[in-house]
């Protein structure tokens, strides 16, 4: 069992002992004990909060603003950016935030827009029988270096099972082979997934070797000349359409001066079908090699085939912002707690029959709204925070998480004096559940200070509901998370109070099937139900007032990955 630091514990108890952290079913708390100093704090601005802070009709109104058409996608780079960042920062400025870098509301983060020539087309030489596959349809590709063409002239295809080499987990896919000028053929996920066994990996659960991102990254370490995923519903946990979708267009990467990791020349996923064709040309049984793959020991497969590619990409040097606001502590000034989510979408997809605009209502116009009902709930409280509270609207989290990427290696607050992060994206308007979602439940001591939380509301916090899809690793605290700072990720829950887990499950994967990373993503004042979203905003509001007037320093739990580089940071605090 895991203990908080006895800090921790302390203000854990704090909470309990005053109970009015959070609403009731009449939106009402019970006073604070006059007796208890804590209480005496923090009560007072969490019941005003959720009276004049926290409010559904303005949440509605904010999403409804950055969701629409006006809007183009919100895509970073393009003039729906422009009336994005200034709408965010109209916002700061309204609720009465301070420009948060260094009297500046914006943090300009560099960036490459490359568009790929979608006339590409990767012709494949097996055996004896070529095989074209189209972008898009059979395949979608890019390019990270910039160069304006990308030639790939018969390049021998090697299967390396799931593309890891994890020296810890003894797993190499990599072994014994030199892959300089070869293309990688991958499969999505990692191997305790598909495996379905819990000794291999962290089992159902996605590790961040299980990331396209990661993917890529080892194969341009091991220096091959193009990567490519299998993708598979089931593994990706999303379908063709959404990598089609994701990998049309303008894509996004910092600089290779901003950030120096390898990059392989052409990286992208080619469909499950696409991928069956290939290998059984190739005289290979793709089934049997997947599960050759999920045993450690597995060797890289040379395939009877070469891959060629010309592409051509048209690059441009822009920038894009992130924003910044802030409410500076009345005592601590120099440490803050953060509130987060990423406020660009896909853009409008030009040239795309029917609605080509990808608004982005739920994902994540939600979460901004989010950070600002928050902000204006501490901007109300009867007295200010004793530490800081920064509030950041990143960039370009849909394109790798680069706006985070670029603040935590430029941070305007220094990460040892960041006490906690928690981050709001695509937050869903389906009433009031029972649980509340923690995405990476198990990571840190922050998880404590909810449960108090929970326990006052009769609720309690649940995991993902599909672990294998890595969401941990799909979002902006992942950035912060790895350079050492607790952080904390909710989701909306999934028992419903009205329909249960059936209802919750239901409305989940209508969305991922019908609306994530589609135009259909919209705001709807007639079926969008905010009570339940309402409640979570307060819940995290709660948490984050308790820490800005308590001084504790959270840390990770015992054994998690990111918690060495906390205890770097702040030795001091280490329980």
């Amino acid at each position: 069992m895991r203990h908080p630091a006895p800090r921790l514990a302390l203000i854990a108890s704090a909470l309990l002992a005053l109970g009015a952290c959070t609403p009731r079913g009449d939106d009402t708390a019970p006073a604070a004990d006059a007796k208890d100093p804590a209480a005496a704090r923090v009560a007072p601005a969490t019941v005003h909060a959720f009276k004049d802070g926290i409010d559904a009709a303005d949440f509605a109104e904010h999403v409804e603003h950055l969701a629409s058409d006006d809007f183009g996608g919100r895509g970073p780079g393009s003039a729906g950016e422009d009336k994005t960042v200034d709408y965010i920062k109209s916002q700061f400025a309204r609720i009465g935030l301070q420009p948060g870098n260094g009297g500046d509301w914006f943090q300009t983060v560099p960036m490459v827009e490359t568009t790929a020539d979608e006339a590409a087309t990767l012709d494949l030489a097996v055996g004896n029988q070529r095989q074209v596959l189209a972008f898009g349809k059979d395949m979608v590709v890019g390019t990270r270096t910039g160069q304006p063409v990308v030639n790939l002239k018969d390049s021998p295809l090697v299967f390396v099972g799931y593309g890891v080499d994890a020296p810890e987990q003894a797993w190499n896919d990599y072994a014994g082979l030199d892959v300089k000028g070869k293309t990688v053929v991958m499969l999505v996920n990692d191997p305790g997934f598909h495996a379905r066994d819990a000794r291999l990996f962290d089992g159902n659960r996605m590790t961040y070797y299980g990331r396209w991102t990661y993917k890529f990254e080892e194969a341009a370490r091991k220096g091959a000349a193009a990567a490519l995923i299998i993708h598979d519903t089931d593994g990706a946990s999303y379908g063709w359409d959404v990598v089609r979708n994701s990998w049309s267009g303008p894509q996004y990467d910092l600089p290779a001066k901003d950030d120096p990791a390898p990059r392989v020349p052409v990286q992208g996923w080619i469909s499950g079908e696409a991928a069956d064709a290939l290998f059984k040309a190739a005289g290979q049984d793709l089934g049997k090699l997947r599960a050759a793959a999920n045993k450690r020991g597995f060797k890289p497969v040379l395939l009877d085939a070469t891959a060629s590619l010309q592409l051509k990409s048209h690059s441009v040097e822009k920038q894009s912002r992130n924003v910044i606001g802030m409410l500076p502590g009345s005592e601590a000034p120099e440490e803050a707690i953060v509130y987060m989510a990423h406020w660009d979408h896909l853009g409008t997809h030009e040239g795309e029959a029917g609605d080509n605009i990808y608004n982005g209502a739920v994902d994540n116009a939600t979460g901004i709204a989010g950070i600002l009902e928050i902000a204006e709930a501490f901007r109300k409280a009867p007295t200010p925070p004793k530490r800081s509270v920064l509030f950041l609207a990143v960039t370009l989290e849909e394109s790798g998480l680069l706006g985070s990427k670029y603040y935590v290696a430029h941070p305007v607050v220094p990460l040892d004096k960041t006490v906690a992060v928690f981050n709001l994206d695509a937050l869903a308007p389906v009433g009031r559940a029972s649980d509340l979602t923690v995405v990476g439940k198990g990571s840190s001591q922050l998880e404590d200070l909810l449960k108090v939380v929970l326990d006052r509301q009769g609720r309690h916090a649940e995991a993902e509901d599909n672990t294998a899809a890595g969401y941990y690793f799909r979002s902006d605290h992942f950035n912060f998370a790895k350079a050492g700072v607790p952080a904390l990720y909710i989701d909306s829950g999934i028992d419903l109070v009205e329909g249960g887990k059936t209802a919750g499950q239901a409305a989940g994967k209508a969305y991922t099937e019908q609306r994530y990373h589609k135009p259909g993503d919209q705001y709807d004042a007639a079926t969008w139900k905010l009570d339940g979203i309402v409640q979570d905003l307060g819940t995290v509001y709660d948490i984050g007032a308790t820490l800005a007037n308590d001084g504790a320093w959270p840390n990770w739990y015992d054994g998690n990955p990111f918690k060495a580089a906390r205890d770097r940071q702040r030795p001091a605090a280490t329980p």
